[in-house]
């Protein structure tokens, strides 16, 4: 079977890290952005001219029709999917009591909805040859709460739940199912906490600094090979948070 990976999320940031870490090991890669396409894009050149086999394509992860025009195109322009990152995730910060149920509804919708409907999308297929890997990236926020950020804690923590459920499902399939755990990663995302909280933040992680997205990339590269992993979940911490 051709190794063809489909990266949610990936047109920048971690996504797009792993985008291109997949491309250096040999995947043919389909990139995904819900609106920045000018860097799906831009991304998808910058593979290509590195001789890699890579397509991009826009389309929220939340709207099940979206992901089933995303894969098709996928299949068209590369072969069918063999790997899927589902990494495309958002997230808000408010205390609980200030979330209306729009907000709500739209974070599960992305981060966990989106999950469902990705693997709905790609799963006839891995079924069909016996073998196939999903990646799905939880937070180490799924594994120890956060603070005003309750609802993407919360998607995050059922992510673990649905990774190890669902490898355990698909295990006499051949098909695995993990997770990577990332820690503070010097994104976009984390940017709006402000310097003076990444730094403090920084101070209390026991390697002394944030995560880079290049990590979290090597992570799922990792267990994209890994033959005899499943139903894990991968923390990329830095040994955050010391318990």
């Amino acid at each position: 079977m051709r190794k063809v990976a489909l990266v949610t999320g990936s047109s920048r940031g971690i996504g797009a890290a792993c985008a291109e870490a997949l491309a250096e090991a040999g995947w043919a890669v389909c990139i995904n952005c819900v609106e920045r396409a000018d860097l799906a894009a831009a991304l998808c050149e910058k593979l290509r001219k590195a001789g890699h086999d890579a397509a991009w394509f826009q389309a929220d992860v939340a709207d099940a029709d979206a992901v089933r025009a995303m894969v098709a195109y996928c299949e068209k322009e590369l072969g069918k999917v063999s790997l899927l990152v589902n990494n495309a995730g958002i997230a808000r910060q408010q205390l609980f009591q200030d979330i209306d149920r729009a907000a709500w509804d739209r974070v599960f919708a992305v981060n966990l909805g989106g999950c469902y409907n990705t693997i709905q999308a790609v799963l006839p297929h891995m079924l069909h040859e016996h073998a196939g890997c999903i990646v799905n990236m939880s937070s180490i926020w799924g594994q120890y709460g956060a603070s005003c950020e309750v609802t993407y804690s919360a998607t995050k923590h059922a992510i673990i739940g649905l990774t190890k459920s669902l490898a355990a499902e698909l295990a006499p399939s051949g098909i695995r199912v993990n997770a990577v755990a990332p820690g503070v990663i010097d994104t976009d995302m984390v940017q709006v906490l402000g310097r003076e909280t990444l730094e403090a933040l920084a101070g209390e992680i026991p390697l002394g600094r944030l995560g880079q997205a290049a990590e979290i990339a090597h992570a799922v590269v990792y267990l994209a090979e890994a033959a005899y992993t499943t139903g894990q979940v991968l923390a990329v911490n830095g040994g955050f948070p010391v318990i």
